[in-house]
């Protein structure tokens, strides 16, 4: 794989050896290729924490009855885009 970088990624990835804390390139590339991947990691995480706290509360309007029938809301939809756009039945 052939990748190109901007000067100013190529002077930071040098800048980086030159303070000793990576041999070569490739480290530099490998560290920050894990990082990146810890990142998505807690992004997906995220993701997951913040639809099981939907899920919960959706099931907590279940349990107080705060729900709405399906056909209803289907019939809602198609009455507001016969509206919206002219859609005839």
């Amino acid at each position: 794989m052939n990748i190109t970088l901007s000067p100013e990624q190529e002077q930071f990835i040098q800048s980086q050896i030159a303070r000793g804390k990576y041999q070569n390139v490739e480290q530099v590339i490998k560290e920050a290729l894990t990082i990146l991947e810890i990142i998505n990691q807690e992004n997906d995480q995220k993701r997951l924490e913040e639809l099981k706290a939907k899920i919960a509360m959706g099931l907590e309007d279940v349990k107080q009855g705060k729900v709405t029938d399906g056909e209803l809301v289907f019939e809602r939809l198609q009455e507001r885009l016969r509206s919206e756009f002219g859609l005839e039945e």
